[in-house]
């Protein structure tokens, strides 16, 4: 199956110079192809990408600038673009602004990419027009590469491979017959239905600090100078290892659950509706718009959707099945007997079913009940012990051997609580 490999860049200042010039012939030949399609949707008519492919070619003869770039790389910035109209359509697709955007580009062709090592730490890549170039060999390749893009992001350059591993998916789990629910909230990252808690800051207070200044400085900068651009870079760079936190900690949850379970349950949230500003119009403002700010910063600052393709990528590997459930009335419904109500959630924290008889010996779990109805998806059974103790992580006893599914090391000490996991109340949503 298909991999995806990144690596660190050590470009020379002319290789560096060329990726910039580079970048800006892609932003230039995807703003320009934008406003074509738009002007033939305008008029009734329709433009694709093989047209715009025959015109890139001729376009090149006149404008000797376009020479500059390597030709897949344009073209694949139009092939970007046609896939972009397609999936979200012409008028919605967003212009790349010199100011924004981070410059990309891709090579498709894997013949005109060599790849070598030349030692523990460094290797070098051969790309068309930019020659040989060194980077940070972290990881083993693992596989056959197909492609590769270079892109810059927080201020430096990368180089990301296409390769392919050869693996196949397993036709059944390592542990079949075990499910989990997982609920994403904006107090706790993830929460699943065993008991555990993970969550872990991704911003330092030294850098909340540093990045608020910024920001001021920012808002009081000439637009154009370049004290504005030092500005926005060291944002940038601050943004990045922020991202690189979320992704990591993203990837190690996801492979640990995939491992344990054979079957993970989310809800099948709308975050990009959920995270929508409520500043409204004009002529109808919106109600509580700071307050629903500061909640959608809460909803992507967790990387709720990036949790969601970690889990799907991981599950490639080990076989687990990855189910989405309605989202309506988890938070009312009891997981034992299945009564809805409006008064079962007493608090956000407390959850009390109100059926007679119910005789639930702890309170409900929302992701017990997600899982109990992604079981009902898949044809599962829906029996569980109604009295199984809830699990914490770190209470091993001494002298048991460590459980590599779940990455624990042999110098683990038993009672103590990782840093990314924590204990809280039951019913916590």
């Amino acid at each position: 199956m298909l991999s995806g490999r990144r690596y660190l860049l050590d470009l020379s200042p002319e290789q560096e110079e060329m990726c910039e010039e580079f970048g800006d012939i892609c932003r230039s030949v995807w703003n320009t192809a934008l406003e074509q399609r738009r002007e033939y949707r305008r008029r009734g008519a329709w433009m694709n990408y093989v047209p715009q492919c025959a015109e890139l070619a001729d376009a090149k003869r006149e404008h000797s600038w376009l020479k500059a770039a390597p030709s897949h790389a344009l073209q694949q910035t139009l092939k970007d673009l046609d896939r972009a109209c397609r999936d979200h359509g012409t008028f919605r697709v967003r212009w790349r602004s010199k100011a924004r955007w981070s410059p990309s580009f891709r090579f498709p062709d894997a013949q005109q990419i060599s790849v070598e090592r030349l030692g523990r730490k460094w290797g070098r890549v051969k790309l068309p027009k930019l020659g040989w170039v060194r980077f940070r060999w972290s990881r083993p390749l693992g596989g056959e590469v197909r492609s590769a893009t270079v892109s810059r992001r927080g201020g430096r350059w990368f180089v990301s491979f296409l390769v392919d591993d050869h693996a196949a998916t397993p036709e059944r789990h390592a542990m079949p017959g075990t499910a989990v629910g997982i609920d994403r909230g904006v107090k706790t990252a993830v929460v699943t239905s065993d008991g555990d808690f993970h969550g872990r800051p991704f911003i330092t207070a030294g850098e909340s600090v540093r990045y608020r200044r910024l920001q001021q400085r920012l808002a009081r900068s000439k637009r154009g100078s370049a004290n504005r651009h030092k500005t926005i870079t060291a944002m940038g760079r601050i943004m990045s290892r922020l991202s690189d936190r979320r992704g990591d900690f993203c990837a190690q949850r996801a492979a640990r659950i995939v491992a344990r379970n054979a079957l993970v349950v989310l809800e099948d949230l709308r975050i990009k509706n959920m995270s929508a500003s409520a500043s409204g119009t004009v002529a109808e403002p919106g109600h509580n718009v700071r307050q629903k700010a500061g909640l959608n910063r809460a909803i992507l600052d967790k990387g709720w959707h990036r949790l969601e393709l970690a889990l799907t990528n991981a599950a490639r590997y080990t076989g687990t099945r990855v189910v989405k459930v309605n989202p309506a009335y988890t938070s009312q419904r009891c997981s034992a007997c299945g009564f809805v109500t409006d008064g079962n959630r007493e608090s956000q924290a407390v959850f009390r079913c109100k059926a007679p008889g119910c005789g639930l010996p702890r309170p409900c779990r929302r992701e017990r009940r997600e899982e109990h109805q992604g079981r009902r998806t898949c044809g599962l059974s829906l029996w569980r012990p109604r009295h199984q103790p809830v699990r914490e992580a770190g209470t091993r006893k001494p002298g048991d051997r460590p459980n590599p599914l779940i990455g624990e090391s042999p110098g683990f000490s038993p009672g103590r609580k990782s840093s990314c996991i924590k204990r809280e109340p039951h019913g916590s949503d």
